[in-house]
């Protein structure tokens, strides 16, 4: 991964925090010029982190040596970085060897298959690193696609979501975009994981040039975790559906389970039951 990379990561997070809400509620005097800079100026980091000025400002212009993992972690406590954050850093310094796709994908683990079974009624499927489908149980093909009928390059989520959207998707305000963004987290943790992989990188770059709110994702390197959208779907036989689509990793694999679940007694649970 080039430190450009981990340039723009460091001053994006740098941006997206207020200095009011640095570590142990430490505030910045704005001193005699206004501030000007969105968020933390780098020598408010800097101090925080307790490295010098000149060795951060040649961090976020991709001119620094690799920082080692004391670094890493004073700045991801500086910056109030998530879990998700943490690693995303120090894959991006290279603290982290990347994973790489041994002989093809990562096969799916038989447990994983059992535990889409056990979801009776609740529409579900697995997807990869990739975001694409690669096991559903009959309930999710009755609410979004018959999986089955579709090529495997077309049985990713991005682009189902894209060729139903305005037939099966009506929307809530903000559910596609959260979406989008959501995808475009999960595919950026993902190439930071395996960035060798160039059918990942293909996809990125398709994303991108179709959604915009895919392509702000992508730049804002967004990898915090949206565990849960809304969404509104007009389905042809259950009419319109307001449903909850989470997302939970499956640990020790590269895979996550989706399901859609709606408010208990609400009508859109009666209409899932009834698929």
């Amino acid at each position: 991964m080039s430190s450009q990379e981990l340039a723009d990561f460091l001053r994006r997070r740098r941006e997206d925090l207020r200095p009011a809400d640095t570590p142990g509620g430490a505030t910045f005097p704005a001193g005699r010029r206004a501030r000007r800079t969105p968020g933390l100026r780098r020598e408010e980091v800097a101090a925080l982190a307790q490295v010098s000025v000149s060795y951060y400002e040649r961090l976020e212009r991709a001119r620094a040596p690799r920082p080692s993992p004391q670094v890493l972690s004073a700045l991801a406590t500086a910056l109030q970085l998530t879990g998700a954050e943490r690693d995303h850093l120090a894959r991006l310094a290279g603290q982290v060897l990347p994973a790489t796709y041994a002989g093809g994908p990562e096969q799916l683990p038989e447990s994983a298959e059992q535990l889409l079974g056990g979801l009776d009624g609740i529409p579900a499927y697995i997807v990869d690193e990739r975001q694409d489908v690669v096991a559903w149980n009959a309930a999710a093909a009755a609410l979004i696609t018959d999986f089955s009928r579709l090529a495997r390059d077309e049985r990713n989520v991005t682009r189902i979501s894209t060729r139903l959207r305005g037939t099966l998707c009506v929307g809530a305000p903000g559910a596609e975009s959260d979406f989008s963004r959501q995808t475009a987290a999960q595919l950026r943790a993902a190439g930071v994981r395996h960035p060798t992989d160039n059918v990942l990188a293909e996809l990125v770059n398709e994303f991108a040039a179709h959604d915009p709110d895919f392509a702000s994702g992508w730049r804002q390197h967004a990898v915090r975790p949206l565990p849960s959208v809304r969404k509104k779907l007009r389905h042809p036989t259950a009419g319109e559906l307001e449903i909850d689509r989470n997302t939970l990793d499956l640990p020790g694999s590269g895979f996550s389970l989706v399901m859609y679940t709606a408010e208990a007694g609400s009508p859109s649970a009666a209409a899932l039951k009834s698929l």
